[in-house]
């Protein structure tokens, strides 16, 4: 039954990603399908979601910037929307009990409570998003994912005082892990790249969760800090890269248990329905705020939106408030269903993002403060007539290529602040910015450059920057890196000329070897 379940969620996959949505929708829709039809067993994918939301958070970890959660725009942002979300929901809950009898609490704390874990955001989905808009590593991205590990911060503390098991004294021995990073360090760089990378990457992640639960914490918390003590690691990229696949596997697991809650009657569904339109004020509210404290309006825009949901907190809470009494057990339905819903809007709205930016742009700078933050600003491009944009290994193979061909008309583009610094200390022309950032390309005349370089982390980032090309119409020879057969039909058919990474590779090599026989007078 479990293949047959692995079947339907492939196949409602496969259909929504030729909609033109993200697979997940399909992954959700697959559970209540399974649920109803009676394929595949709730304890078994539950038991698959948590494998991959540890790995989730262990790979959150090594990619997380500490920096990012102690900056105000992160906590601030995070402590002012639940406060404002909570205050909007309880009314709403209350009132559910009201409509619906089944659904009446018992005390009004109980729907302070379950406002509580309605305020979150879910980190998967987010995550989700990112990977497949192409932004994982962009400023919006840090700052969404600081914000919801300081709403995880907020879950661990009242999974806490409200456990019966309040945290072992042995719990202060955590305290020593620090101090054994550069012993698991030393097992990551003797592991080399294969199989054992994959198997160090799973043991630590579970290893971490089970020694916090033996103490009476979360374990995701576990998996979580070991990620970021392993971080800065040498091979943190190579360790990520191996385990992305892996848990997005896993990861399908989270969004079939939501259907397997059942389907609710008609009067819970209205009270569904109703808790799902207050999530059309999150992405407003994250806006204020966060231009509020300094960000661009594009910026806040792409944040709010990523958080455009609920969280699969809200049904451990609300599993938790049923076993104690305080909630019936129609809420879970009730709440497993709003969440649900507000996926479905969610991915919607995300999957047009951009466009819906983009229209709005002039009325959304409106909001903007005239300080802003070092890190959200693009600089000027100058009198450059070929532009990189992506500044990774293969772009500075392509700066220094090009710069021999056409002097200081050459510059880099590259999203990361600290390595365009370290980039123009060692001599390169190089300017922060998002190369898919419509701005960007508004202010700095993008479109009216000779050649645009376009050698960006994924191919869907490739296609976000093709897609601004073809909205300024950009008339200059537009180059694109892929890396696959099929992506490099799609750039071609775009207008693009495509160099296919792998492909070149070899004869890339051959040639490289053949110049330096010559050199060396080899025969």
């Amino acid at each position: 039954m479990t293949a047959v379940l692995l079947l339907v969620a492939l196949l409602a996959g496969l259909v929504f990603r030729h909609l033109g949505y993200p697979p997940l929708v399909g992954f959700l829709l697959a559970g209540f399908i399974a649920h109803e039809a009676g394929v595949g067993e709730i304890e078994t994918i539950r038991q698959l979601a948590e494998i991959g939301i540890t790995l989730l958070l262990f790979t959150i970890g090594l990619k997380l910037n500490l920096r990012e959660l102690a900056q105000v725009q992160v906590w601030g942002t995070a402590s002012a929307h639940m406060t404002i979300a909570v205050v909007l929901t309880v009314p709403v809950i209350v009132l559910a009990g009201l409509f619906y009898t089944p659904l009446a609490l018992g005390s009004y704390s109980a729907a302070w409570v379950l406002a509580f874990a309605l305020s979150f955001s879910s980190t998967v989905f987010a995550v989700k998003i990112f990977e497949q808009r192409g932004g994982r590593s962009l400023l919006y991205a840090d700052i969404a994912i600081g914000i919801l590990i300081v709403q995880d911060i907020f879950a661990v503390c009242f999974l806490v005082f409200t456990s019966d098991e309040l945290p072992s004294l042995w719990a202060l021995g955590l305290l020593v892990l620090p101090l054994l990073k550069p012993l698991f360090t030393r097992i990551l760089d003797r592991v080399g790249y294969g199989e054992l990378l994959v198997l160090f990457g799973v043991a630590a992640a579970f290893g971490a969760h089970e020694l916090f639960e033996l103490v009476h914490l979360k374990g995701d918390l576990g998996a979580l800090l070991i990620g970021v003590f392993l971080g800065n690691s040498k091979k943190s990229k190579e360790l990520y890269n191996s385990l992305v696949s892996v848990k997005d596997l896993f990861l399908i697991g989270f969004f079939l248990q939501i259907g397997f809650y059942g389907l609710p009657s008609a009067e819970m569904l209205l009270v569904a329905l109703a808790l799902s339109l207050l999530i059309f004020i999150r992405p407003f509210l994250y806006f204020i705020l966060l231009t509020g404290f300094g960000l661009r309006a594009r910026t806040a825009f792409l944040c709010g939106f990523s958080l455009f949901n609920y969280s699969e907190f809200g049904l451990i809470v609300g599993a938790i408030a049923v076993s104690s009494g305080m909630l019936s057990s129609e809420w879970l339905t009730t709440l497993a269903l709003a969440m649900a819903v507000s996926l479905f809007i969610a991915t919607v709205f995300n999957t047009r993002v951009y466009e819906l930016y983009n229209k709005n742009s002039d009325f959304l700078q409106k909001f903007e403060r005239h300080q802003r933050l070092e890190r959200d600003k693009f600089s000027p491009l100058g009198d450059a007539d070929c532009v990189i944009l992506g500044m990774g290994r293969v772009g500075l193979g392509a700066y220094r290529r090009l710069k021999k061909q056409f002097g200081d008309s050459v510059v880099g583009v590259e999203q990361n602040l600290d390595r365009v610094n370290k980039l123009t200390q060692n001599g390169y022309r190089c300017i922060h910015a998002d190369a898919s950032d419509y701005d960007f390309w508004l202010d700095s005349k993008l479109a009216e450059r000779r050649l645009l370089f376009v050698n960006l982390s994924s191919h869907q980032e490739n296609l976000n920057v093709v897609s601004l090309a073809k909205q300024f119409n950009y008339k200059g020879a537009l180059a694109v890196i892929s890396r696959y057969p099929d992506h490099t039909t799609e750039l071609v058919d775009k207008g693009c000329i495509a160099f296919n990474l792998y492909a070149e590779a070899g004869r890339g090599f051959a040639e490289c070897v053949l110049r330096r026989m010559k050199k060396k007078q080899v025969p």
